[in-house]
């Protein structure tokens, strides 16, 4: 994946907030299961890094504002 504009920025920035409000939520929540929700936090962490590392990527190589 790799962000092409300011839509897509925003939106990944959308994916993100919703992730970590879900990883947040997860830890209120009772547990059902100890191994499957440390698994489903691994696994939305994971994906929450790799949006925060594409929005970081995109904003390195974004030309400077004018003004």
């Amino acid at each position: 994946m790799s962000i092409q504009g300011q839509r897509q920025l925003e939106t990944t920035r959308t994916k993100l907030k919703i992730l970590e409000d879900r990883l947040q939520d997860l830890d209120r929540e009772p547990v059902m299961n100890v191994r499957t929700r440390e698994l489903t936090k691994q696994s939305l962490k994971k994906l929450a890094n790799q949006l925060k590392e594409e929005i970081v990527r995109f904003e390195a190589h974004r030309p400077p504002a004018n003004g």
